[in-house]
């Protein structure tokens, strides 16, 4: 297949979200620990403090790479068709990335189930402080009026999309995506598998916009993994899980990939289930994280499975053991909107 100059303009902007995070990463890592935007990287055996909210690393990628293919579609090709909508989408982006970042920046150190964590925003406000992200999706009605859902189908919701639907999904997945992490490489992993999987999704059925913000994000990961891995440089934050969580959102509204999107991150379905079933019987939300043994491996905190964190630990693990199964287990999820398209 010929690649022609759009395609061309789609693989600089990769190229160049993917390089923008290579590049700047080192030196914002530099500068949180000059400033003291670190937390405890707690499955290391002397709890090192490591700098944090890896999500605006990753905002810069993003960005870099939206920009580009917007100005390349504006002044190459004289398009200006969905430039408003992907600027609605980065206006989104960098409101809940924000709201992620706040959280960060509260540094103060609280026990929490025995580990040491940030105090951080109520989980109440969280909520609250993304709704507005919503609002640049709804003032330029993002997406279509019709939905096709997992068993009832397409149906045409009118009003009720922009106005209860985008507000709906953008909370609900920025907080959804918030609600599993802890272990190094594990958010930029299973975000790069989800967005890269989504992204080509999109592409395939030639909703290109969403394809650009997805698999923009899908190359800011590839870079960021270097710095999140095993052992980490920088901690991904409730930044870079809200960015994610932003990206799925604006990508499955302003591409209509809604039952796509809802299918591949059934993984964080399934989380926030066992989360609030923590709560329901303990009381609280029960952590993701484990008890770090002198052998170097990891043993879940609780007799019920209350994370999908404690499923992958087992009766124990190292933390890249848990990284790689629930990796595995989000490419089983993004692998069924493929297989529904082959039936189809």
């Amino acid at each position: 297949m010929d690649i022609g100059i759009r395609e061309w303009i789609g693989i600089a902007s990769l190229i160049v979200s993917f390089s923008a995070v290579y590049l700047a990463t080192p030196r914002i890592i530099s500068y949180f620990k000059a400033v003291g935007i670190a937390d405890t990287d707690e499955h290391k055996k002397r709890k090192p403090l490591v700098a944090t909210s890896a999500g605006m690393c990753a905002v810069v990628g993003i960005i870099a790479g939206l920009f580009f293919y917007i100005g390349m579609k504006v002044f190459v090709l004289q398009s200006s068709v969905q430039v408003v909508e992907l600027l609605a989408a980065v206006s989104s982006i960098l409101i809940i990335t924000f709201v992620g970042f706040l959280d960060d920046l509260n540094t103060k150190q609280e026990s929490y189930q025995g580990s040491s964590v940030k105090a951080g925003i109520s989980r109440w406000m969280k909520p609250i402080l993304t709704l507005p992200a919503a609002v640049p999706l709804m003032a330029v009605s993002a997406g279509t009026t019709t939905m096709v859902l997992p068993l009832i189908g397409s149906i045409d919701l009118g009003l009720l999309y922009p106005l209860l639907v985008i507000p709906i999904v953008v909370v609900c997945v920025a907080n959804m995506v918030n609600m599993l992490g802890g272990y190094n490489g594990l958010e930029a992993g299973m975000g790069l598998v989800y967005t890269a999987s989504l992204g080509l999704y999109a592409f395939h059925i030639g909703e290109t916009p969403a394809a650009a913000i997805l698999l923009t994000c899908a190359a800011t990961l590839l870079a960021l993994v270097k710095y999140v891995k095993v052992p980490a440089g920088i901690l991904a934050g409730d930044s870079l899980t809200y960015a994610l969580g932003a990206v799925v959102a604006c990508g499955a509204i302003i591409g209509n990939i809604e039952r796509a999107a809802l299918i591949t991150m059934f993984p964080f379905i399934v989380q926030g289930l066992l989360k609030f079933y923590s709560k329901l019987r303990e009381g609280h939300f029960a952590s993701d994280l484990g008890v770090l043994q002198k052998d170097g491996t990891i043993r879940r905190r609780y007799k019920k499975i209350y994370s999908l964190t404690h499923l992958a630990l087992g009766s124990g693990a190292t933390e890249k053991q848990v990284v790689g199964r629930l990796i595995a287990v989000q490419l089983v999820s993004s692998a069924i909107p493929w297989l529904m398209l082959v039936v189809a």
